[in-house]
């Protein structure tokens, strides 16, 4: 019985490093097609036998080259593909050195593009908020007769402009508030804070549109909570808001509700509701500043697109982070956890 073939272990040698030794060759006039054909069609018997041969030992065997001319030329192959590694690496390096200044440059514009909108918008909701007072102002005064009597109608119809004055001061009270954030102004003012005497007047603020909506506004909240450590002012801001929102995309005879519930040292402040809810998908962009879900000109929600990029300014700045879970059709939950504040032996805030 004959022994089976083994194949001989390819030898190392530099030609390896040589793609396409023998183009190269005919290239340089040392070889011809003719002779280059001969040592391919010998070096594929060779291998049919189990005996692999490198090109240039197939050549010099067949006496078609000699072995320190193939070793110059293979020297000389392996020089040319290191020098042109070498300019394609040089050529790399300054195309990343030019791409990187570009790039740098455009952040550069782009920051000062950004600082440039957020000074704008400040500027000119400064200059909004002056007249608007004067017109609330007079409307107010008008409103409770102190300018003269007014019928039933009139009355009616000043309520009316009072209540499109507010939501224009709500809108340039955020948009001033947007511009602070933008410009890394957004100081916060932490003290201690009672959560139930915080979120009382925001429920109490809230349940008439609720009620007009048809809703049902709900606070799910122990009554003997601990303080946080927050900014009383915008923490209420942020409660306000995620309320609104929620009352804003929630149908008739569906429910919103506040829900604080206490895990050892935090609590969790949730607002949930059985509104239109928002696809997974798009969960990301209802963060991003002046974005509506719905940009059509027909859309049937108002609002500038600043409050949940503000909510999730104003929460982060608190150490937290804002999630939301949503579910098209069936409703939203935007939640926060935030740190209680640790007492000390009297029951007094720490400081």
């Amino acid at each position: 019985m004959s022994k089976p073939v083994m194949n001989e272990p390819l030898e190392i040698n530099p030609e390896v490093l040589v793609p396409r030794l023998g183009d190269q060759l005919v290239e340089m006039g040392l070889l011809t097609n003719e002779q280059l054909n001969q040592a391919l069609a010998h070096q594929r018997e060779q291998i049919s036998q189990g005996k692999p041969r490198l090109l240039g030992h197939t050549l010099v065997e067949l006496g078609l080259i000699e072995r320190p001319v193939l070793d110059r030329a293979v020297t000389e192959q392996i020089l040319r593909l290191r020098t042109a590694l070498q300019d394609a690496n040089r050529n790399l390096e300054a195309r990343v050195l030019e791409r990187t200044a570009e790039l740098e440059e455009a952040l550069r514009k782009l920051s000062e593009l950004s600082q440039l909108k957020a000074n704008f918008i400040s500027n000119i909701s400064h200059e909004l908020r002056t007249p608007l007072t004067h017109i609330r102002g007079y409307l107010e005064l008008l409103h409770t007769e102190a300018l003269g009597e007014l019928n039933h109608e009139q009355k009616q119809s000043l309520e009316v402009s009072l209540r499109s004055a507010g939501r224009l001061q709500n809108l340039i009270d955020d948009l001033i508030l947007f511009s602070m954030a933008s410009r890394g102004e957004l100081d916060l003012k932490l003290s201690p804070v009672d959560l139930n005497a915080l979120v009382a007047p925001i429920i109490t603020s809230a349940n008439p549109k609720a009620v007009e909506r048809g809703l049902d506004l709900r606070l799910e909240m122990e009554s003997s909570l601990p303080p946080i450590q927050a900014d009383a002012e915008k923490l209420g801001w942020v409660l306000s808001q995620l309320l609104d929102n929620a009352i804003k995309f929630t149908p008739a005879n569906g429910s919103v509700t506040l829900q604080v519930v206490r895990d050892e040292n935090m609590v969790t402040v949730r607002v949930l509701d059985t509104g239109i809810g928002i696809p997974p998908e798009r969960v990301k962009e209802v963060f991003e500043p002046f974005h509506q879900l719905d940009s059509s000109a027909t859309r049937r929600y108002g609002g500038t697109g600043l409050g949940l990029s503000l909510v999730r300014q104003i929460i982060e700045a608190h150490g937290s982070v804002v999630t939301i879970n949503s579910t098209p059709d069936e409703g939203t939950v935007v939640s926060f956890p935030l740190l209680l504040t640790e007492m000390d032996d009297k029951g007094q805030a720490a400081p």
